[in-house]
């Protein structure tokens, strides 16, 4: 998969990618976000949130969250179709599960931060963010010897002080949707218009309906993207 042309970096990334992130995600670009984030901690830049790319490749990005080893054919679609999926992955649900996914990442999935235990982030203090997020950039340095650098809050739900911790460990990206495909294989969306665009962000919750969203994919000229070669 080519990289992308979009790809700037830091402060930069922040301003440019910052896009309009769903409603029900939390405060994207508060005004607060940079104050925190220099307030404690390591004092780093808080990291963009975003639903979308924006690129002029005809690409879209298919994500899922911890249940993609459930169905036993995606590791096949994806060894069959060089797909470039991103995994987001919990400990507490995904742990048990670590094998397969290793199977899916020597396939070519990519193994993202989803937290360790799964808890809504929003709210929490900061002491209580950053272990969940630096303790999941732990655990799968220890598994798989990978350090994420995107985040997906469970829930999608955050605030400054998650960017906050989230940029203290190491992560460069928060990471939300603007579609995700339901279980009877329709798509939903978070804000815009229903239909996918070049850049679009997709969160599969229902891993066995991948073959049918990839038909729609095709069907409007676009092709699976790798996120992380785009951000």
């Amino acid at each position: 998969m080519r990289r992308g042309r979009f790809r700037p970096a830091g402060a930069a990334l922040a301003a440019v990618l910052l896009t309009g992130c769903a409603p029900f995600a939390g405060p994207a670009g508060h005004p607060t976000a940079g104050k925190a984030a220099r307030a404690g901690g390591g004092g780093h830049a808080p990291p963009p949130v975003l639903d979308h790319v924006r690129t002029a490749d005809r690409v879209v990005f298919l994500t899922y969250d911890d249940g993609a080893d459930r169905d036993p054919r995606l590791a096949g679609l994806v060894r069959e179709r060089r797909l470039p999926v991103t995994l987001f992955l919990s400990d507490t649900v995904a742990g048990p599960a670590y094998g397969r996914f290793a199977r899916l990442r020597s396939v070519g999935a990519s193994l993202q931060n989803h937290t360790l235990d799964h808890r809504a982030l929003r709210g929490l203090p900061y002491a209580g963010q950053r272990a969940e997020i630096c303790g999941q950039q732990t655990k799968l340095h220890s598994r798989f010897g990978v350090r994420p650098r995107l985040l997906r809050p469970p829930h999608g739900r955050y605030d400054p002080t998650t960017l906050r911790a989230a940029a203290d460990c190491g992560i460069t990206a928060v990471v939300l949707w603007r579609a995700e495909l339901d279980a009877d294989g329709d798509l939903t969306w978070t804000r815009g218009d229903h239909r996918l665009h070049p850049g679009d962000i997709v969160s599969v919750t229902a891993p066995s309906r991948t073959e049918h969203l990839l038909r729609r994919i095709e069907r409007q000229d676009l092709r699976v993207g790798r996120l992380e070669d785009y951000l």
